[in-house]
């Protein structure tokens, strides 16, 4: 969603990164250009105005003007400023000192509000809550049965006592609804209201209904990421009407510019609390605006990577892969197929090439990935037998065929994969063994190399001519003079250690030693 709003930030800021030092006009140019990315963005007038404004003050003293890099200084600045602007902070949900904490979600019809509601219960069900979603958008059509059906996804309980489609009241089922979660033992109640495809005054007033009969510990305003300006129209409305206490963003995943995200929070004063990602259940998790302001500025996401990465991964299991990828040992194809599985549990492969920094000046080959390419090389490792699997290579041509014919492709890609297997070994046994550097471990570099060489002795030609004159010319040799060093050498050179002189007119060949053994 912020891919126009980077793109144009990256450009700015590597533009000043030639320059040793800022003068007044490089920055009036910069914040001018800031200042037309923003509006871009469709982020709100009075929102580019405070933060240009801050920007620019702020460019104009003394951590830019004395410092060793004012390029980077300056990213520093526009980096903290985002981070502001989105919240500051990370801001977790309020819990009742005395179960069930209830949570109401308001917003326009089409927001996403039920898809939310399930994707929060899923979320809050992960953290080791018990939740339980509550049907009280009773006028759209369908909205109770969309509900019960998004819950059974989630794995929650649904309470829908009235059929809706414009039958029941949704002010008593929210009521009814509190006791029911004391009695089932729930400690989180989600009201999911109803909406209209504009603002009105009667879902204004049956949502401060609700809110006055349940006295929420938190009103949830989902706002649609993709309506741009409307956005801050809309927070203001409910704003004055319901009152709310945080903000969730839905489809930040769509191709939108994506201002209301960093308006919403600067005109309300409240926080940005969750972002939804995509339709599926797992798309959704708490915002926050540093990691945000960092994908902005194309500087990547790690931490949150490493959080899926934590979520998806046993910790005996990657220990285990660890040790074989170092090894270089022993790593076969049903253990790239295992890490292939467990890769694609974290999502779509170009979302995790996203979180890596720099990879916004990739955008053209991140879109070229295909998730289904991953299901390819599955489908081929899956029509291998286990024997294939473990030792790649008993495939031969007629295996290969066969292969092929199992998963559905052609026998070169067969042959691709098994050959690209075959070097990402051999990469790992490099890697594995120090890459052939001294001091690495398992290195053996150039003295072992030497010694190994010196083992083997001299080598002798294979014609008999060669081979006597190399034997004459190595009996002719002089003995090799031994190398200092050691007691052993110093004897050799015809030195001692202090205090080891032998006595003066000492013969050798006098003393009665021993014959030497055969």
């Amino acid at each position: 969603m912020f891919e126009t709003l980077s793109d144009r930030l990256t450009s700015v800021f590597s533009s000043l990164r030639s320059k040793g030092r800022l003068s007044d006009a490089d920055i009036d140019a910069t914040t001018r250009e800031i200042r037309i990315a923003l509006l871009e963005a469709d982020v709100a007038l009075p929102v580019v105005k405070a933060f240009v404004a801050q920007v620019k003050e702020r460019a104009r003293g003394a951590e830019v003007s004395q410092a060793l890099n004012p390029a980077q200084q300056v990213v520093k600045i526009v980096n903290d400023e985002l981070i502001e602007i989105l919240g500051g902070e990370t801001r977790r949900l309020r819990f009742a000192k005395t179960p069930p904490t209830v949570i109401m979600l308001a917003g326009l019809q089409g927001a996403g509000k039920t898809t939310l509601a399930g994707k929060l219960a899923r979320w809050l069900r992960e953290q080791g809550h018990a939740p339980m979603l509550v049907a009280a958008d009773l006028q759209r059509p369908n909205a109770v049965q969309q509900l019960q059906v998004v819950g059974e996804r989630a794995q929650v309980a649904v309470y829908a006592p009235e059929p809706g489609s414009g039958v029941g009241d949704p002010v008593e089922v929210a009521r009814r609804s509190i006791d029911e979660a004391r009695r089932l033992q729930h400690d989180i109640v989600i009201i999911d209201t109803a909406g209209r495809l504009g603002i009105d005054q009667e879902m204004m007033k049956q949502a401060a209904d609700i809110r006055a009969a349940v006295t929420p510990d938190e009103v949830l305003f989902v706002v649609d990421a993709m309506i741009g300006q409307d956005a801050v129209t809309t927070a203001q409305a409910f704003m004055e009407g319901v009152g709310f206490d945080g903000v969730v963003l839905t489809k930040l995943d769509g191709d939108a510019r994506g201002g209301a995200a960093l308006s919403v929070r600067h005109i309300t004063g409240r926080p940005i609390m969750f972002a939804s990602t995509g339709e599926k259940l797992e798309d959704f998790d708490a915002f926050h605006p540093d990691r945000m302001a960092s994908r902005i500025l194309d500087m990547g996401d790690i931490l949150t990577l490493i959080e899926q990465a934590q979520k998806t991964f046993d910790e005996e299991q990657a220990a285990k892969m660890a040790g074989k990828l170092t090894s270089g040992e022993n790593f076969t194809l049903e253990d790239f197929l295992e890490q292939m599985m467990m890769v694609q549990k974290m999502g779509p492969i170009k979302n995790l090439l996203g979180m890596m920094p720099g990879m916004g000046q990739m955008r053209d080959q991140l879109n070229s990935i295909d998730d289904r390419d991953l299901d390819r090389l599955a489908a081929i490792i899956r029509s291998m037998t286990p024997a294939e699997r473990q030792d790649p290579k008993i495939i031969n041509g007629s295996r290969r065929a066969r292969i092929a014919a199992g998963s559905g492709v052609t026998v070169t890609a067969v042959s691709n994969l098994v050959t690209r297997f075959f070097e990402a070994q051999k990469m790992m046994k490099r890697v594995a063994g120090g890459m052939g550097l001294p001091g690495m471990p398992g290195g053996r570099g150039k003295a072992a190399k030497a010694q190994k060489k010196a083992k083997k002795g001299r080598r002798v030609s294979g014609d008999p001519r060669k081979a006597a004159l190399g034997k004459a010319q190595a009996d002719d040799a002089p003995p090799a003079a031994p190398k200092p060093g050691g007691l052993l050498g110093n004897l050799g050179a015809g030195k001692l250690p202090p205090g080891m002189e032998l006595p003066p007119g000492f013969d050798p060949s006098k003393l009665n030693l021993p014959p030497r053994q055969k």
